[in-house]
């Protein structure tokens, strides 16, 4: 009885650790999602996810409401997409190495701001309590699931169904298919990457303000552990679809979930190595996709590592 009892525990643990660590996967996928569909990589959203996390605690902080956080995160983030879009315009520029000096100048920039907001406290983001229904804490606390996982749930949706029934949706489709094809439509496609790596970084600033605001729920220098660039590998495995990308992210934070479980329910040995789990699986994902034919099925005919 007892051990079925702490498997049920851990199980409970998963569950809801898989749906507060798998917040900032799914914007930053969502958002690397729109900007590949474009025909553009960004290696540099790690760099907006820390930033994101910076600014919203900040301005949390002086405000005292995590909502004008949010809200700074995403034009902060959005601001970061705007540059990469710029400088990605310019002739014999390389998308993958803006990304990875944005990153660096993302993370400085907010290590150097974001010193005099280690130490406060701010209110968290709400959280909706759907184990109401359940006397157990376990339940209770598991099932506390923020109002920004709900948005960036319906969130896949929406751009699964935008991609295919909307003019916005076809378009970038189009300009990330082929831009020859898109420019004798009469499509400006510097514009349309433009608007699509702002928007990606939009979505990654929020993420980062997840995890500022909710979870953990502070700010310091090593808040994101790499999701930025992990959620990159995850937009791979996910064939850039939105809705694949939701589960994709939920696996993810499973795999977040599983050390903080076995610690809850009293695993002293060994518990730890479960904390390297979405490292792991980043690798394992890539090795699995590190054939060219796998790695590029579903992709965006325009998307190369070599432009």
């Amino acid at each position: 009885m007892s051990e079925d009892l702490g498997l049920w525990s851990v199980l409970i643990a998963v569950i809801g650790g898989a749906i507060r660590v798998s917040t900032p996967f799914l914007f930053v996928s969502l958002g690397e999602t729109i900007t590949e569909r474009s025909g553009r990589i960004n290696l540099g959203l790690e760099g907006t996810l820390v930033f994101g996390a910076m600014s919203a605690y900040g301005t949390a902080v002086l405000t005292n409401s995590p909502w004008a956080g949010v809200a700074v995160a995403a034009l902060a983030g959005a601001a970061f997409g705007l540059l990469h879009g710029f400088v990605c315009r310019l002739p014999r520029v390389n998308d993958v190495a803006v990304g990875i000096a944005l990153m660096l100048f993302g993370s400085g920039l907010a290590f150097f701001l974001g010193k005099p907001f280690i130490q406060p406290s701010v209110p968290p983001l709400p959280a909706i309590p759907f184990g109401f229904w359940s006397s157990l804490p376990q339940v209770q606390a598991a099932l506390q699931v923020n109002v920004l996982f709900l948005a960036g749930a319906a969130l896949s949706v929406f751009l699964w169904w935008a991609f295919r029934n909307t003019k916005a949706g076809l378009i970038v489709r189009v300009v990330g298919d082929s831009a020859d094809a898109a420019r004798a439509m009469g499509y400006d496609v510097d514009r349309v990457r433009l608007y699509a790596t702002a928007t990606g970084g939009a979505l990654a600033g929020i993420g980062g303000a997840y995890l500022s605001l909710y979870y953990p729920g502070s700010w310091n220098e090593g808040v994101s552990s790499g999701q930025g660039l992990m959620a990159v590998a995850l937009v791979i495995f996910a064939r850039w679809n939105p809705l694949a990308c939701f589960g994709a992210a939920l696996l993810f934070g499973g795999a977040g979930a599983l050390g903080p479980a076995l610690q809850s329910v009293g695993v002293s040995q060994g518990y730890y190595l479960f904390y390297a789990a979405p490292y792991v699986l980043t690798l394992a994902l890539l090795i699995a996709t590190a054939s060219p034919d796998r790695a590029l099925a579903g992709a965006p005919g325009e998307l190369s590592l070599s432009k």
